[in-house]
């Protein structure tokens, strides 16, 4: 376990040193998120701002937009949303869904980019992205419906249909885990199912040691989270021991952000780990700075397969 441990931590390292050397992967969930903001704010903004008959800061504006959009029971309390409420929220769901696919496309293109020694650009990756505008749509609504089915079943099953209800979403999550990847390189295909059943055909080759790499990363990521815990508290105590309140401070603000950082940091490497695992498995080509070990140990084909 040790040494698969480490073999997960080697890999590690080389997805970081993708991103080192190709710094502007960094943006993409960046811009995600902002595009994100303005979704959220595109869909609440008109629904929380109409006109009531009331100033907005009085509490009878707010309670307006309640009964407008969601179903009070008898005792008052919310049963929840209205119909107009739903037919928002499912739009709000579906169009953030195609913003996450979509987005998630233009990395994965650069990401191969970076792996195969092209540069990376965010433009191209955009561009990318909406030259595939009919997978990704048709993905986002197949994988939006699908979501929508569970969270419905899940509300109306009890504890141990839940938890059977998210194994399955679980399930769905790892099956579709090369699905961008997929609709980066196979632009002929646009068929959600064969995009989904080609995904699945990969994992089943790099099942086992290529999850662990995810389960490594997950382990540094604890290992560097316990010792920047150890360092936060010794600082605390030199400083809460000197009467130095304003160095406690700096010290707890310096260890948030850098803690924010390398989390974000190993996110975005899990992400160059997964297509370097793509493009291996894909088309047997060994993306630098890999090495043929790593992706043989990370990447197992079935006898015959």
């Amino acid at each position: 376990m040790v040494s698969k441990f480490q073999r997960s931590w080697a890999l590690l390292k080389c997805s970081v040193q993708v991103v080192g050397m190709n710094k502007r992967l960094l943006l993409f969930p960046l811009l995600f998120f902002v595009f994100t903001l303005v979704i959220i704010a595109f869909f609440l903004l008109p629904i929380l701002f109409v006109g009531t008959g009331h100033a907005f800061g009085d509490p009878a504006h707010w309670k307006a937009i309640a009964h407008r959009w969601l179903v009070w029971r008898a005792d008052g309390q919310p049963a929840g949303l209205t119909p107009a409420g739903y037919v928002v929220a499912v739009a709000a769901y579906l169009v953030s869904t195609f913003l996450a696919t979509f987005f998630n496309v233009a990395f994965y293109s650069q990401i191969i980019n970076a792996l195969r020694g092209s540069p990376v650009s965010i433009v191209a990756g955009l561009r990318l992205a909406a030259s595939r505008w009919k997978a990704i749509l048709l993905w986002s609504l197949l994988t939006g419906v699908v979501g929508l089915v569970i969270r419905a079943i899940e509300e109306r099953v009890g504890i141990v249909g839940r938890w059977i209800v998210g194994l399955i979403g679980m399930a769905w999550s790892v099956a579709s885990l090369f699905v961008a990847p997929i609709i980066v390189m196979e632009p002929e295909s646009s068929n959600p199912l064969q995009s989904l059943k080609t995904s699945a055909l990969l994992l089943r080759k790099t099942w086992g040691e290529s999850l662990l790499g995810y389960v490594g990363i997950r382990f540094g990521e604890l290992l560097i989270f316990l010792g920047s815990i150890v360092l936060l508290v010794g600082g605390v105590v030199v400083t809460a021991a000197l009467h130095i309140v304003w160095v406690m401070a700096i010290v707890f603000v310096v260890w948030l952000l850098s803690l924010l950082a390398f989390m974000y940091l190993t996110m975005v490497a899990s992400q160059v780990f997964l297509g370097a695992l793509y493009v291996y498995a894909a088309e047997g080509i060994v993306p630098g700075p890999f090495n043929r070990e790593q992706m043989d140990v990370a990447w197992r084909r079935k006898r015959g397969g």
